[in-house]
Parts: structure tokens; C-alpha cells; sequence
């Protein structure tokens, strides 16, 4: 397995699109009712890799062998009173990869970054029923700070919002 940086965003287009399409399609939580377009994922890499070079964010990449396996992304908050803070907004894994290990390689790779970026606090979202992804999150440090109970609509059925973070302001041990 192999993490790559942003060098490969380029690259990255049809492979995200791949995955994002064939988990949105599975009923994934992340954030799409239908897959987004080829030109959707590509201007999504493309702000995100301005966002990367400015420090704003942080992409990551796993590969084994040249095949794209996951990916993932924070992004620093806009807001100018949130700045030293980021949020965790997309982690995907291909269905095939599930269960190899690559969401928690991917998100202690987001972790080091935003260490390194000097972020403070770093959030996420996820869809209450998403348990393998918050048990994830949970091993990794974040605590819940609090949850929207019936917030994420698709169609009629209805999802709790679990908000999360990780305080980076306390050195590792």
C-alpha cells in the first residue's frame, strides 16, 4: 500500500469518480443522493489542489500498484474566527478494499497533515449509521461533540448527523 500527495490529482479523476459513483450508487454516506459527474470529481480535485499549495488542505491518496484503492480530504475552514481549524470532509475506500485497513492508513496520513499545518482542531460529519466509519474515527482520537437526529435525508428515510473532532493542540504520546 501506498499513500501519495496531491502530485497525482491529475491523474486521480476517472479512478475518484470510479469509486465515488460506485459507492453513492451502493447508498455510502457521503453526502450524494447520485454519483457526481466526471466534471464534478475534476473540479473538486482541482480546487482542492489549489486549496493543498495555499495550506488550506490536505489530499490523500492510496495505491496499490497504480490502482487507486481510497482517498481523502480536509479542507481549512473559511471562516476567518475558524482558520487554525479544518473539517475532515470526504473519506472513501473502494468497495473492494473495504476491511484492508486503508480508511484508518488514510486518516492518520489527514492527521499527520494537519499536524503539520499546524491545525488545531480537526472535525468531521458522519451519517449516524455509518458505524464502521465511527468506530474508526473513535479509535483514531475524535470525540463526538454533538448529533442532528433525523438530519441527512434520502428520499424518506432519515439519518442522524454525528458531529465529531480530534483536539491537535496535545502532542502525541
Amino acid at each position: 500500500m501506498v499513500l501519495r500527495g496531491p502530485h497525482t490529482l491529475e491523474h486521480a479523476v476517472e479512478p475518484v469518480h470510479t469509486i465515488l459513483a460506485e459507492l453513492v450508487l451502493g447508498g455510502a454516506a457521503l453526502g450524494w443522493v447520485a454519483p457526481p459527474s466526471r466534471a464534478e470529481v475534476a473540479a473538486l480535485l482541482t480546487d482542492l489542489a489549489t486549496a493543498q499549495r495555499a495550506g488550506n488542505a490536505s489530499v490523500r491518496f492510496a495505491y496499490a500498484g497504480e490502482e487507486l484503492l481510497g482517498f481523502g480530504y480536509w479542507r481549512r475552514y473559511a471562516r476567518p474566527t475558524h482558520r487554525p481549524n479544518a473539517d475532515l470532509e470526504k473519506l472513501a475506500v473502494a468497495r473492494s478494499a473495504h476491511g484492508r485497513g486503508i480508511g484508518r492508513l488514510l486518516t492518520t496520513a489527514l492527521i499527520e497533515d494537519a499536524r503539520a499545518e499546524a491545525i488545531e482542531i480537526l472535525t468531521l460529519d458522519a451519517r449516524g449509521d455509518n458505524v464502521n466509519a465511527l468506530h474508526l474515527y473513535r479509535s483514531l482520537g475524535f470525540v463526538e461533540y454533538g448529533r442532528l437526529h433525523d438530519f441527512v435525508a434520502i428520499g424518506s428515510a432519515r439519518y442522524d448527523k454525528v458531529f465529531c473532532s480530534v483536539d491537535l493542540r496535545t502532542p502525541t504520546a
